[in-house]
């Protein structure tokens, strides 16, 4: 029987991104819940940052920084090829550089760190070191990362989804969530045609990314501080030198191409030029409005000028499109680049959770996560 949105739920997810959608076919495969729901404001599943991002699985490299970051992905990594391997792509060669001047680590360090999380580096050949200025690359090495497809990873989604038994219910909005001691939680939405429904449930997952802190009613807010940026993601045709290459220079000019299966191109992203503005998260400033607000003018001449001096070849690249997105970081991790889960339960909220993720591959700490919590269906009772 289809259950219609209004029914009572075990659990609830907001946010249909790669996280929410794993989320909730983790509650029904593994965890036995009958009855769960998955809610998303798009017309459709990973519409929004599980798209428009830089499609990396990280495997530690990006953090010598923040030792824990950085071997966590290195542990991940290897899962996740394992775990998706339709949506991986590999046909490309993967290389960090470290910049000579006003970088945060040497070459030496870089070569250690790698060696201390166990991550693979070698050195490259002459072709390849021919990519880049000498006078201000320090050293090169070829690593092993990888780039996913969100587009497959989002069929993928739709496929466990239905199989798992979770309705979906897409262009419908979170509003806002109470709490009684005789139903537990009721969350109330809104769907496209402005119609609002209650539905019932034991537990409920925010996994709104952005949009964490943006829930009404009794939900207390997180009680972390939350950074949001504007960013671009330019989408690059690159020259034949680059075509199947990924860079990443460090640690102080940051910046990184990489392939974007998505679309068949790759993007480009500047620490100093992909964060167009920021702020911190406020619950009456909604992140998504301010994004549809912003006139989103292209920063991809200054990246291209900065990145040329180190990779002269970029200067015949073909600038295609740029993705703008809301992108969420913890402050607390701003000074040591360090990108946790986040992951909080509410006391004054039963069965409520937050939660957040820097990197696509932080999804086996979440379910590490909840591998440790108790979940169980509602009485048929309550249904």
């Amino acid at each position: 029987m289809t259950r219609r949105l209004g029914s009572p739920q075990d659990a609830v997810v907001i946010g249909g991104g790669f996280y929410g959608a794993v989320i909730a076919i983790y509650l029904a495969k593994q965890r036995g819940l009958r009855n769960v729901l998955l809610i998303e404001r798009e017309s459709d599943l990973m519409r929004r940052a599980s798209y428009n991002n830089q499609a990396r699985v990280h495997n530690g490299y990006h953090y010598p920084r923040s030792f824990t970051t950085a071997y966590r992905s290195r542990v991940n990594f290897p899962n996740f090829i394992r775990d998706w391997p339709g949506a991986i792509y590999q046909d490309f060669t993967k290389l960090y550089a470290i910049a000579r001047r006003n970088s945060k680590v040497t070459a030496r360090q870089f070569e250690r760190f790698c060696r201390d999380i166990g991550a693979d580096i070698q050195p490259i050949d002459a072709q390849l070191r021919q990519l880049f200025e000498p006078r201000l690359i320090e050293d090169v090495f070829q690593v092993q990362e990888c780039a996913f497809d969100s587009t497959k990873l989002a069929e993928w989604a739709r496929n466990e989804l239905t199989d798992a038994g979770v309705q979906v219910c897409t262009n419908t909005l979170a509003l806002a969530v109470t709490r009684s001691q005789k139903s537990g939680l009721t969350i109330c939405t809104e769907d496209a045609r402005g119609h609002q429904a209650s539905t019932r449930c034991r537990y409920l997952f925010n996994c709104t990314y952005s949009g964490l802190n943006h829930l009404k009613g009794e939900f207390p807010g997180v009680r972390a501080e939350l950074k949001q940026e504007i960013t671009e993601m330019a989408l690059m045709t690159m020259p034949y030198p680059l075509r199947d290459i990924g860079v990443t220079v460090m640690d102080g000019p940051y910046f990184s191409i990489m392939p974007f299966p998505a679309r068949g191109l790759h993007t480009l992203s500047h620490v100093r030029y992909t964060p167009h503005v920021h702020w911190n998260d406020q619950p009456e400033l909604d992140p998504y409005a301010k994004l549809q607000e912003y006139h989103r003018a292209t920063r991809v001449d200054h990246m291209v000028r900065d990145v040329a001096r180190y990779i002269p070849a970029t200067l015949g690249a073909t600038y295609e499109d740029s993705l703008f997105e809301v992108k969420t970081v913890l402050v607390k991790n701003e000074g040591d680049d360090g990108r946790p889960i986040f992951f909080e339960r509410y006391e004054e909220l039963p069965g409520c959770y937050s939660v957040l993720g820097g990197k696509i591959d932080n999804i086996y700490d979440v379910l590490e996560k909840l591998d440790g919590e108790a979940f169980s269906c509602r009485d048929k009772a309550e249904i």
